[in-house]
C-alpha cells in the first residue's frame, strides 16, 4: 500500500506543493475525527449566525472553518486564504507561495441526519505583486491542485495536480491515507443522472428539456431508461460520477431571481471541475467551460453541469437549440 506522502515523492510533484497537500490532508484527516463522533463530539445543530451566503451555519461548519483556518494560516507556503464561510479572504504568509480556497464542509444539511458530509480545496499560485482578494481572481485552469475529501462509511480523498486524478482511503489504524485508485477513469457513457428535482419548474428551457426526455426514458426520445440520484452534498455526488461515472447538474433557475446560481465557483465549481477534467470528464455552466471563467469576486456563483463526456456534451446540445 502506497501512502499519500509516497505517492506525491514518486510523481514528482513539486515538494513544496505536496507539502501543502499534506497539511490539507491534515485537516480532513482532524474533521473526519470530529464527524465519526457525531452528537458524542459536541457538532451537532445550527448555530445562531450565518455566513456570507445568507446561509445558517451549523456548529460543524465553524469549528470546520476555523480548524482550516487555523493550520493553513501556521503553513508558511500559504500566502492566503478564502473560504465560503468566511466575508472576505484571510491574509496569511506574505512569502508565501500559494492561496487555498475552501469549502470547509460541503453538504452541511446533512450533518444531523449522519449522510455524508465533506471538505473541497483548491490551490492557486500566489501572484507577485497583487494581493487581497485581487491574487484570486485567476481561472480554474490555473489551480495547481484540488481535492476533496469525503467523509463517508470510509473516508476518502480525491486528488489532482495535474497529472490525473489519484483517490486515496484513510487508514483509521495509521491515520494515513493510503492509493485505493491511482488513475480514475469516468465512464464516457452514463445512466444515471443528479439534479435536485424539486426546483423543476424554475429551470431554464433547456433543463427542462434535457431532464425530460431522462425522464421519459425507454419510451422516450432516448430510447432508454436512466436513473437519478441525489445525495444534498456536492462532494457526494461528484464523488458517485468519479467512482461510476454519471451526471450531475446544478443549473440556474429563477427560483430566487438575485441568485440565480446556487454553487460556488473559487470553493466548488473549480475544483470539482479539474477533478472531473482531469478523469477523463466534461465540466461547464451549459455555455461555457468552468474552468475558463475569469473569476469577479471570491464568493461568485455558477451552474454546474459535469460527469461522463457523452452524457455531458449531449445536455449542452440542448442548451445550444
Amino acid at each position: 500500500m502506497s501512502s499519500l506522502h509516497a505517492q506525491l515523492q514518486s510523481r514528482n510533484v513539486d515538494p513544496e506543493l505536496a507539502s501543502l497537500i499534506l497539511t490539507l490532508a491534515e485537516c480532513g484527516s482532524a474533521i473526519s475525527t470530529l464527524v465519526r463522533g457525531g452528537a458524542l463530539s459536541g457538532i451537532l445543530g445550527a448555530t445562531e449566525s450565518e455566513n456570507v451566503q445568507g446561509e445558517t451555519q451549523k456548529k460543524l461548519d465553524v469549528i470546520a472553518n476555523d480548524l482550516i483556518k487555523e493550520r493553513l494560516s501556521a503553513q508558511p507556503l500559504v500566502q492566503a486564504l478564502a473560504s465560503e464561510e468566511e466575508d472576505h479572504s484571510v491574509d496569511a504568509n506574505p512569502a508565501g507561495r500559494f492561496l487555498v480556497s475552501f469549502d470547509p464542509l460541503d453538504g452541511s444539511s446533512n450533518i444531523d441526519i449522519n449522510s455524508l458530509v465533506g471538505t473541497i480545496f483548491s490551490v492557486l499560485p500566489a501572484q507577485s505583486g497583487v494581493s487581497g482578494e485581487a491574487a484570486f481572481m485567476q481561472p480554474g485552469r490555473n489551480q495547481l491542485a484540488a481535492c476533496y475529501i469525503l467523509y463517508g462509511p470510509a473516508t476518502v480523498m480525491a486528488l489532482t495536480t495535474g497529472q490525473g486524478t489519484w483517490m486515496f482511503t484513510l487508514d483509521p489504524q495509521t491515520d494515513t491515507f493510503v492509493l485505493s485508485d491511482g488513475q480514475v477513469q469516468i465512464p464516457q457513457q452514463t445512466g444515471e443522472f443528479a439534479i435536485n428535482a424539486s426546483n423543476q419548474r424554475f429551470w431554464q428551457p433547456a433543463m427542462q428539456r434535457y431532464i425530460a426526455d431522462l425522464i421519459a426514458g425507454k419510451e422516450g426520445p432516448r430510447g432508454r431508461n436512466f436513473n437519478m440520484r441525489w445525495i444534498a452534498a456536492m462532494v457526494g455526488d461528484v464523488h458517485r460520477v468519479l467512482s461510476r461515472g454519471g451526471l450531475f447538474t446544478y443549473p440556474q433557475d429563477t427560483k430566487n431571481p438575485a441568485k440565480p446560481y446556487k454553487l460556488r465557483l473559487m470553493y466548488e465549481a473549480n475544483p470539482m471541475a479539474m477533478l472531473v477534467e482531469q478523469a477523463g470528464g466534461v465540466a461547464s455552466t451549459g455555455y461555457e467551460t468552468i474552468l475558463d471563467i475569469e473569476p469577479e469576486q471570491i464568493h461568485q456563483r455558477v451552474a454546474v453541469i459535469l460527469g461522463s463526456k457523452d452524457e455531458v456534451e449531449t445536455c449542452l446540445d440542448y442548451h445550444k437549440a
